[in-house]
């Protein structure tokens, strides 16, 4: 007989480790089923290694810059990677370390193994250190995430490329980077490797490299890019590569004509894939799309009563704030009777807001210019360069371009683009304010300490267009 859990959550992602402990905590018989590493790709692989990457980058870019600031330092410096990966390290292990206690405190009972299904409500777990465990419950919870997808590429096969998982443990830094692809991702561990003092080639195969963004954010920060000594080569077709250790080249079309990039390293870095066809989903009656994500409603749940999917292997935006949100809608709806409203919570209205740690960071909020205009909303458009802060000026940091998007009805205001030093400090602010629903005028006559970078809000809102 299958063993029997109130809730079985598959992945210990940012959704599921903390929804196992709510459900343990709550009095539920609850199973953990982890393949890898509790934290899942946030902890393990994602943000927390690599934003601790890109403060080491900046350390570098920083001590680059000394003699701006008239400190004087020898003319070179080089970077240790391997003190890089141990600062690394340290941090994932903490906050890994961390996530497994709060699990282990609260009575989660945790397996690590490989998990699919064998019907609607049973699974079967084939678990690392041999044997297999069959159990069953009411209510399973989906949190299996997302890989790095690769392309169909020619040769791809046989060169030693890298992921953003790998490239976290080289030993050395790469002579020449080049990185297929101009994701977040891709953007991020460019200029990161750049500072460490790579030459960075980056591909992308469209004629923008941030379509999602505005067109003059874009813009701001190829030019940002360039500045720091970073080759974009946009309309980049890769057709084939070839390489070994020492070597590899990358046969493209950059706006159709032949080009052969040469380099050290290949980063491949062109989104992600779902990690759901290990699941036997079929075996549960439950559909993917053509991509592999898991369709869900706005209240999480699958086509099969019971079964929910959370964070990035539903699709959507993939962002670990939307996973932890997530999590409380699940919480509020099974534990918590929706938070007074009936158990009713869902995704409807949730403001998807994110930051691309670039430097400068790029943070959003709500609707970009673009966006709204498609929507044919009537819009007024705050803007100023980043130059006009006067903090940023102070700390060396002027590049960069802010915007906010108002309602020319209500004076509401419904998003913001902020390239800029914190700009995801900066669009958490505008954020607040979007909450609260106050109107733009109050930030642009409130009394803001000088001359913190808050300060900007008084002058963004002197620079506004139709």
């Amino acid at each position: 007989m299958p063993e029997q859990f109130d809730a079985i959550v598959i992945g210990a992602g940012q959704a599921g480790v903390p929804l196992a402990k709510a459900m343990a905590e709550h009095g539920w018989k609850t199973a953990m089923i982890e393949r890898k590493w509790i934290g899942g790709t946030c902890v393990n692989v994602g943000c927390t290694p690599t934003k601790t990457m890109v403060g080491n980058a900046r350390v570098a870019y920083q001590i680059g810059r000394a003699a701006e600031f008239g400190v004087v330092l020898p003319d070179s410096f080089s970077v240790d990677m391997a003190k890089v990966r141990e600062r690394k390290d340290g941090i994932v292990l903490k906050s890994r370390h961390g996530n497994e206690k709060r699990l282990t405190d609260a009575g989660v009972e945790t397996l690590f193994g490989e998990a699919s299904f064998t019907g609607p409500n049973s699974i079967s777990v084939a678990m690392n250190d041999g044997g297999t465990r069959e159990l069953t419950a009411k209510h399973i919870m989906i949190n299996t995430g997302t890989r790095p997808a690769l392309p169909d590429l020619d040769g791809l096969e046989g060169v030693p490329y890298l992921t953003n998982e790998s490239i976290m443990e080289l030993d050395a830094v790469p002579e020449h980077l080049i990185v297929l692809g101009a994701s977040y991702i891709a953007l991020e561990f460019g200029q990161m490797f750049r500072r460490f003092g790579s030459k960075v080639t980056v591909i992308e195969r469209g004629e923008r490299f941030l379509p999602r963004e505005d067109m003059d954010i874009e813009e701001e920060l190829l030019k940002i890019l360039r500045e720091d000594g970073i080759e974009v080569l946009l309309c980049g077709h890769a057709r084939c590569t070839s390489g070994d250790a020492q070597q590899v080249t990358l046969e493209l079309g950059v706006h159709d004509a032949p080009t052969v990039v040469t380099g050290t390293h290949l980063l491949v870095a062109v989104g992600r894939t779902p990690n759901s066809d290990r699941l036997a989903l079929d075996k549960a009656g439950i559909a993917t799309d053509k991509h592999g994500y898991i369709p869900v409603n706005d209240r999480l749940e699958t086509g099969v009563p019971g079964v929910y999917a959370l964070g990035d292997v539903k699709g959507g935006p993939a962002f670990t704030h939307i996973s932890y949100d997530d999590f409380r809608i699940i919480r509020a709806n099974l534990l918590n009777n929706g938070n007074g409203d009936g158990g009713n919570t869902s995704t409807k209205n949730r403001e998807i807001n994110y930051t691309m740690f670039t430097d400068p960071e790029l943070g959003r909020i709500g609707l970009n210019e673009q966006e709204a205009r498609e929507q044919g909303r009537k819009i007024r458009v705050a803007s100023c360069p980043v130059n006009y802060m006067a903090r940023a000026n102070e700390q060396g940091d002027p590049r960069g371009l802010l915007k906010v998007v108002i309602d020319a009805d209500t004076d509401l205001i419904l998003g913001a683009s902020m390239l800029s030093i914190d700009g995801g400090e900066l669009a958490a602010m505008i954020q607040i304010a979007m909450m609260g629903g106050l109107k733009y005028q109050q930030l642009r006559e409130a009394v803001w300490s000088h001359p913190a970078k808050a300060e900007v809000l008084n002058t963004i809102f002197g620079y506004i267009r139709e």
